[in-house]
């Protein structure tokens, strides 16, 4: 199983980015997939958003109305997809796989994608 993401680099506050999670070794639409970040300095990791193996989509409150996951089964990868990004984005984006979204319960993810917002 490897888990492989790209699409980070430095926005302007109010720009958009789209994150790339490609997987191998099993496929998306019979996996639940998560969103996450993690800022190191902070020592903080928040889940973002994930999406189950049927396609349906789930966010948290930082990604509600901003960010949306969408996959493509015949490139067998997740996307995230990131507007009005703001300075609090700025983290190391990566995707995971688990029996659940819950942080703890990540069977495999991968190394991740900085994002960095700043004018």
């Amino acid at each position: 199983v490897q888990l492989v993401e790209s699409g980070g680099g430095l926005v302007q506050p109010g720009g958009s980015l789209r994150l790339s999670c490609a997987a191998s070794g099993f496929t998306l639409n019979s996996a639940v997939m998560s969103w996450a970040r993690r800022v190191p300095e902070q020592r903080l990791t928040e889940w973002v958003g994930g999406m189950y193996a049927d396609g349906r989509a789930e966010y948290s409150d930082i990604a509600k109305g901003r960010f949306t996951i969408s996959r493509d089964n015949t490139k067998n990868t997740m996307y995230l997809q990131m507007n009005n990004l703001k300075p609090e984005d700025t983290a190391i984006y990566f995707c995971a796989t688990g029996a659940t979204f819950r942080l703890d319960r990540y069977d495999y993810y991968g190394q991740g994608t900085p994002v960095t917002v700043s004018s």
